[in-house]
């Protein structure tokens, strides 16, 4: 990576969470044998699907509601609720336990690191950088990425709920060069969205890489890749 002449900072990479190094676990069989498991509610998988569609759009925006162990917990509950309501009207009453059917909600959800996510910290870290997560997420994004196995190469997580900024904001971005103790011009951050990642830290003077998993490319002048694997420094 290039930096100022004589600059001593360490380097930074920047990375975003979900969709980069972890993925959410298809949620829909789990659900529907909690449910069934837990209520007794038989469901299809379409009308999981259409319930969890909703839970996840509830979730989406209201995430940075989830600051800490309590307003995390409350968050859950509502978020459940979303998901019994979205429920088919024969098994409403069945799941009417808020706190079972949180329970059935959060077992459904289950994330994974992707194949290339421990190679490109493992790669970050014999180069002398420093990995700090940065993403649009509650603050239980610390368990996911320690249940995930990431967490003991990272050297921070910032989530917007904590800080009360989400990506693009500047704020984010600052942060996470903040924990890091680097530079701008001295990080790289990688991420899914253009508008979120690529924005946000070009915004803050810091080297953006798009990752398109499903291989379809970026905008133009946006360096894009498909896999971690490709990452390359500037």
């Amino acid at each position: 990576m290039h930096a100022k002449r004589g600059s001593n900072r360490p380097l930074a990479l920047l990375i975003d969470g979900l969709g980069t190094l972890v993925s959410l676990q298809p949620p829909a069989p789990r659900l529907r044998a909690g449910l069934a498991e837990r209520f007794g509610a038989q469901i299809t998988q379409a009308e999981a699907e259409r319930a969890l569609a909703a839970e996840i759009a509830f979730y989406r925006a209201h995430m940075g509601e989830g600051r800490d162990a309590r307003t995390l917990h409350e968050l859950r509950r509502q978020c459940a609720e979303v998901l019994g309501r979205a429920l088919p009207d024969r098994h409403r009453r069945l799941v009417a336990d808020l706190d079972a059917l949180t329970e059935v909600l959060l077992d459904a959800l289950r994330f994974s690191a992707f194949a290339d996510a421990r190679e490109a910290l493992v790669s970050a870290r014999a180069r002398g950088a420093r990995a700090v997560v940065v993403s649009n997420w509650d603050v239980s994004l610390l368990e996911v990425l320690e249940r995930a196995g990431l967490a003991p190469l990272l050297h921070g997580v910032v989530t917007s709920a904590a800080l009360g900024a989400a990506k693009p904001a500047a704020a984010i971005f600052e942060h996470a060069l903040a924990l890091a103790g680097a530079a701008p011009n001295r990080s790289l951050h990688v991420g899914d969205s253009v508008s979120e990642d690529v924005a946000g830290a070009r915004a803050c003077g810091i080297a953006a890489v798009l990752l398109a998993r499903d291989g379809s490319g970026g905008p133009p002048g946006v360096t894009t890749i498909a896999g971690l694997e490709e990452l390359a420094w500037p």
